[in-house]
Parts: structure tokens; C-alpha cells; sequence
């Protein structure tokens, strides 16, 4: 793996390279917060804009950058541990620099079985690359994946999050070889072509990239089940003849919902930019010491 895309120890710590604590850009300072207004502008508290913010950071950057969490944070009006927090949570932000295109190579259950181990392995060689490591060129991140949700297609392989099903060793080695050749490569589901990770981060971030639209999401083999339940007059409750009603832990009748659940749509929500639990975050704080106090005097009295 170069050094040019990210080291990590054995301890698992990521070194981010100076460079990305540098600031934007003018130009690009602009665009990523305009950007980010019709972002926060879809939500009634922005902090739950930070999602979307972090893949449009991803979407400049290629990945998480010291840069982009300062961002997120002055935007977000976040410290940034908040965002780091987050960042370092979801697999799908990147903490060091990203290749053009990540392959997922799935290693659980079925595709192990149906021959994903078999893939992953002639496919690090192949590269010279392990799970999380990019190519010298930049191209390809390889990572394994423990579930890519169709396993209907096993074994399957994806690229940017766009499905490659029914995979086998050296068909995966022909596409991440048209992968770093730039050949056209088209998914077996989905749009006519994959995108790269920075036009997927931006498209995660909530802005069309007009390939929505194209291809099947579902094939044969995926609605097979759905056709037999129609075959079968099948019908999950709620459905069309269906029980409108169920009964609860106590016997009575709750519209449309199983023994035992509640909807929420009663629930009181925080206003616009408020802190959870109806209170900001300096009130909390105030309050904090009073609470700290009165707990050791009750332990004193004890």
C-alpha cells in the first residue's frame, strides 16, 4: 500500500496526513457551504445534518479530513468530538485517503460458502493489497464486507455500493482490472456505470447524480418470494384482507399494529435546533454542579 493513502498501527490508529488540516480553498469553502445550507435546510434541527455532511466532506476531500470535521463542527455548531465521534462510527466514512473505487468483497455465511473467500483471496494477491488498503495507484480500496444484503446472488462483489452478483474469482479480477484501466464498467443491477467514490459520497449526500432511475433494483431472483406470496394470496398484516386490528398484552384492540407495539406519532418532538430532552446545552450545564452538590449532601446525611 502506498504511503501516499494512509498508514494504520497495530493498535488500529489511523495517521491523517497534515495536509488534510489545511483550509479549503475559497472557492471551495463557498461551494461546500452552500451546499451544505440546502443540506440543513431538509431538517428542523440541523446537528441531524452531520450524516449527509460528512459524506459531502467525503464528496471534496475523498475522505474524513481535519478540514471537513472542522467544517461539519462550525456549521453544525458541534465540537469536534461530536463529529469524530460520528466519523469513526460508520465504515462508510473513510479516516485516511479513499481509492477512485472501493471493491467489497463479501466473506459471511453464504457468500464464503458460494465462494467469496476464494474471491478475496485471489484478489489481494492479485492487487498486493489487503482489507482496508489502496492500490499505489489510488484506484482501488479493497475491503471485505460482512454482509452485502444479497445473497440471493452469492457470491457478490460491490463496487461504490453497486451491486456485482454471481461473482467468481476471475471475474472479479477483470473488473478491478477495468476498474484502474478506466474501461467502462457497468453493474449487473442498477445504473449503466459505477461512479466514482467521491461522485457516490455526493450523491449520499443528498444530490442526484440522474442515474436513480436506471437499470433494475430487484431481479429475478429477489422477487421470487413476492411472486409466490401473490401465487399463494399471501398477505402480511396490515395488508389488503388482512386484520385491520390486533389485540394487546391486555386483550384490547390497537389499530393496525401487533400485540404489544406503539406508534409514535404522539411522541413530542424537540423544536427546531433544540437540544434532546427540551433542554440547551448551557441550561444542562448550569445545572450540573446543583445536581453533583445535592447528591453528596444526601450521601453525607446517609
Amino acid at each position: 500500500m502506498s504511503s501516499n493513502f494512509g498508514e494504520q498501527t497495530a493498535s488500529g490508529h489511523l495517521h491523517v496526513p497534515s495536509e488534510s488540516k489545511e483550509p479549503y480553498p475559497t472557492d471551495v469553502l463557498e461551494q461546500l457551504s452552500v451546499d451544505a445550507e440546502a443540506v440543513i435546510a431538509r431538517y428542523p434541527q440541523k446537528r441531524s445534518a452531520l450524516l449527509p455532511l460528512l459524506h459531502l466532506v467525503q464528496s471534496v476531500d475523498g475522505y474524513i479530513t481535519g478540514r471537513g470535521i472542522d467544517f461539519c463542527a462550525r456549521t453544525l455548531d458541534l465540537t469536534t468530538a461530536e463529529v469524530s465521534g460520528v466519523a469513526t462510527f460508520y465504515t462508510q466514512y473513510k479516516r485516511h485517503p479513499n481509492g477512485d473505487y472501493t471493491v467489497g468483497v463479501c466473506t459471511n455465511t453464504l457468500c464464503a460458502v458460494m465462494g467469496g473467500d476464494e474471491i478475496w483471496e485471489t484478489v489481494s494477491e492479485h492487487l498486493g493489497i489487503g482489507h482496508d488498503e489502496t492500490t499505489d495507484d489510488g484506484k482501488i480500496t479493497l475491503e471485505r464486507i460482512e454482509c452485502n444484503a444479497a445473497c440471493d446472488y452469492a457470491p457478490v462483489v460491490m463496487t461504490n455500493w453497486e451491486f456485482f452478483d454471481n461473482q467468481t474469482p476471475d471475474s472479479t479480477v477483470r473488473l478491478v482490472d477495468d476498474l484502474r484501466s478506466g474501461a467502462p464498467v457497468a453493474p449487473t443491477r442498477g445504473p449503466s456505470r459505477v461512479c466514482t467514490f467521491k461522485q457516490v459520497s455526493r450523491v449520499l449526500a443528498g444530490f442526484s447524480d440522474g442515474l436513480s432511475d436506471e437499470g433494475v433494483g430487484a431481479g429475478a431472483a429477489s422477487l421470487r418470494g413476492v411472486e409466490l406470496a401473490r401465487r399463494e394470496g399471501w398477505t402480511a398484516p396490515g395488508e389488503e384482507g388482512a386484520a385491520d386490528t390486533a389485540p394487546d398484552a391486555a386483550g384490547q384492540s390497537v389499530d393496525g399494529l401487533a400485540a404489544g407495539q406503539h406508534d409514535s406519532i404522539d411522541t413530542p418532538a424537540n423544536e427546531p435546533d433544540e437540544r434532546p430532552g427540551g433542554q440547551d446545552a448551557q441550561e444542562q450545564a448550569e445545572r450540573r454542579p446543583e445536581v453533583r452538590r445535592t447528591s453528596l449532601e444526601g450521601e453525607d446525611r446517609t
